[in-house]
C-alpha cells in the first residue's frame, strides 16, 4: 500500500482519507472565521498599512509646498520663515454663521468672510512690511493653499488615528480606497504654489483675461478694495469692465463692484456680462465654452448675491459665459487651451454686446476670477 493512498494506517487496515482531511480543514476554517476575530484583525492589518502609506504620500505633499512657501519668504529677505508658517499656517480660521436662522445669513457670512481675509492679510503685512500690495497678495494665497492642504492632511490623519485607535478596519478601509484620489487632487495644488509666487496666470485668471482683453491698458479705477473697473467704447456702447485688481493674486470683490456702479449709474444698464471658469465633467474638453443665464461666480454667496439683485434692481438680463477646465487646470499655470478659450470668449462678448444691446446703452461686463499674472 503506498503511503499516497492513506495517510494514517490504522490496526485493522483502515484510515483517514484525504478528502476526509481536507473536510476537517474546512471545517476548522470555518469555525476560525466565523466564530473568531482573526478575518478582521486580518482586515484591520491590511487596511491600516494602506492607509498609512498613502498617508505618508500625502504628508511629503504637504512638507513639499511648506517648503515652498519657506523658500518664498527667504527669497524676499524674511531670516525665519519658520516663524511665519507657524504663525500662519495652523493658527486662522473661520466660523460659519448660524444657518437655522436665515434672515440676513448672506450679509453675515460676507462680513465674516472679509473680515477673516482682512485679518490675514493685515497680519501677514506686519510681518513682511516690505512686500508691495501685488507681492502681498501673492504670498497671502500662496500661503494660504499651504494652510488648506495642511488641514486636509490634519482631517484624514485623525480619522487614520481613530481607525487605529478603535481598530475600526472599516474605516480604515474607507481611507485607503479614498486617499489616492486626493492625493492626485492635492498634487497640482502643491505645484500651483510657485507659480503664483511667481504671478505667473493660472487657469482660473481666464475671466480676468477675457476682462483685459477687453479693456486693454485703459485706466483702472479701483471701485471697491482689491477690484477695479475699466471704460471703453465698443461699437456706440459704453461697457464698464470689472476685474479683480492684477497682476497680484487676488479675486477682489465683484459683487460689491456691480452693486456700486448700478448705484452710480442709477441702474441706467442694459445688460450684465459674467465670465468665469467653471468645473468640467469627466470627457469633457477643456476649454469648452458655454452661454447660459446667471452669474457665474463660485464664490459662497455674498458676491454673487450682489450681482442678482443689481441685475433685478435694474431690470438687466444677466448673461452668464464659462470657460470649462478641470480641478487641476484651474490652479496649474494657464494652458495654451485654456489660452486660446480665453480668446473665443472674448468674441463670444463682443457678439453679445453687438446683438443684444443698441448702441448708446450701458454694459457691465465682469471677468470673475483670480488676477494672478493679469494687468
Amino acid at each position: 500500500m503506498r503511503p499516497t493512498q492513506y495517510l494514517v494506517l490504522a490496526s485493522n487496515g483502515g484510515g483517514i482519507s484525504l478528502d476526509q482531511i481536507l473536510s476537517i480543514l474546512f471545517f476548522v476554517m470555518l469555525t476560525l472565521y466565523f466564530l473568531t476575530d482573526i478575518p478582521q484583525r486580518l482586515q484591520f492589518y491590511r487596511y491600516s498599512k494602506a492607509a498609512a502609506s498613502r498617508l505618508a504620500i500625502l504628508e511629503s505633499l504637504v512638507n513639499e509646498g511648506i517648503a515652498k512657501v519657506k523658500s518664498y519668504i527667504a527669497k524676499i529677505g524674511f531670516e525665519n520663515p519658520d516663524q511665519i508658517i507657524a504663525m500662519f499656517i495652523d493658527n486662522y480660521f473661520m466660523i460659519n454663521p448660524v444657518d437655522i436662522e436665515p434672515i440676513d445669513i448672506i450679509r453675515r457670512m460676507g462680513h465674516l468672510i472679509e473680515n477673516n481675509e482682512v485679518k490675514f492679510k493685515t497680519d501677514l503685512a506686519r510681518q513682511l512690511p516690505k512686500l508691495g500690495r501685488e507681492a502681498l497678495n501673492n504670498m497671502a494665497v500662496s500661503i494660504a493653499i499651504a494652510s488648506a492642504l495642511y488641514e486636509v492632511y490634519k482631517i484624514l490623519r485623525h480619522y487614520y488615528l481613530l481607525g487605529k485607535k478603535y481598530e475600526n478596519w472599516i474605516l480604515l478601509m474607507q481611507l485607503s480606497v479614498i486617499l489616492p484620489q486626493i492625493v492626485k487632487e492635492l498634487t497640482p495644488y502643491v505645484k500651483a504654489i510657485e507659480g503664483i509666487a511667481k504671478g505667473v496666470p493660472i487657469g482660473d485668471s481666464v475671466g480676468p483675461l477675457v476682462a483685459f482683453k477687453l479693456a486693454g491698458l485703459s485706466p483702472r479705477i479701483e471701485i471697491v478694495e482689491d477690484t477695479v473697473v475699466s471704460v471703453v467704447d465698443i461699437e456706440g456702447r459704453r461697457v464698464y469692465v470689472i476685474k479683480a485688481k492684477g497682476p497680484g493674486a487676488t479675486v477682489g470683490k465683484p459683487g460689491k463692484a456691480v452693486a456700486k456702479l448700478v448705484e452710480d449709474l442709477k441702474c441706467n444698464v442694459s445688460r450684465i456680462i459674467t465670465i468665469d471658469a467653471a468645473l468640467k465633467l469627466e470627457g469633457e474638453r477643456t476649454g469648452q465654452i458655454a452661454e447660459g443665464s446667471g452669474a457665474a461666480i463660485g464664490d459662497p454667496g455674498p458676491e454673487k448675491i450682489e450681482i442678482e439683485r443689481a441685475a433685478v434692481k435694474c431690470g438687466a438680463p444677466l448673461d452668464a459665459i464659462i470657460i470649462k477646465m478641470s480641478n487641476e487646470e484651474a490652479i496649474k499655470p494657464m494652458s495654451k487651451e485654456l489660452s486660446e478659450a480665453a480668446e473665443k470668449a472674448y468674441e463670444r462678448v463682443l457678439e453679445l454686446i453687438r446683438t443684444r444691446t443698441r448702441p448708446g446703452d450701458n454694459v457691465i461686463v465682469v471677468g470673475v476670477g483670480n488676477s494672478v499674472g493679469v494687468y
